[in-house]
């Protein structure tokens, strides 16, 4: 190869690193899944692609640093928006006093035994200082002032309430509270491994 085509390889190759550079920083960039609180949506270890000019809206499910642990990520499903009140009854959702479906969470409500419930409120997560009761420990019923953090009635313009798919296991908006919609790295849309799951998120 002569010098003149080894120019045009480097040239090649530089410019594609700077459009691949480029990608990342201002559009998308890949994210991985850690744990399993997104389950069934998302896998323990899937591969995501992220996108960061994405318009945000209820039931996206995004990636934002982890407000309690430094360094790490968490991937939420976003489930109210600015100006909403939120509520859940006994398993079902309700977003200004009207219930809303969360179809994404039917294959583990199948599941369930009679009588049990989904989302629940774990009252000794929120305050360890105090020891509840086996009947008292978790709640079925709460609203968002009921949640670490949260003070207010609705949900103030900037900030979103946040839920794993696998509520029983999930650290969410129930215990870290409301995030700032500023933080939000960007929204998870095509999943490219595994290959079982090569695909649009739903």
């Amino acid at each position: 190869m002569s010098a003149k085509e080894w120019v045009k390889e480097i040239i090649w190759f530089l410019g594609l690193l700077a459009i691949m550079l480029i990608v990342k920083k201002y559009i998308m960039f890949p994210v991985a899944v850690s744990g399993h609180s997104m389950d069934p949506t998302l896998q323990d270890r899937e591969r995501i692609m992220a996108v960061k000019l994405s318009k945000i809206e209820r039931f996206d499910i995004v990636t934002f640093p982890a407000p309690d642990k430094p360094g790490d990520n968490y991937v939420k499903r976003i489930i109210g928006m600015p100006g909403d009140t939120v509520a859940y009854d006994n398993d079902k959702l309700l977003i200004n006093g009207k219930e809303v479906a969360e179809p994404y969470l039917d294959e583990y409500k199948q599941s369930l035994a009679e009588g049990e419930v989904f989302t629940m409120l774990d009252t000794y997560l929120l305050d360890k200082s105090i020891t509840p009761t086996k009947d008292d420990r978790w709640v079925t019923f709460f609203e968002l002032t009921d949640l670490n953090g949260i003070n207010e009635a609705v949900i103030p313009e900037g900030k979103v309430l946040v839920l794993g798919d696998n509520r029983p296991v999930s650290k969410d908006g129930r215990y870290i509270g409301l995030i700032d919609m500023k933080d939000i790295s960007g929204e998870l849309k095509f999943s490219f491994w595994p290959l079982s799951k090569f695909g649009m998120i739903k």
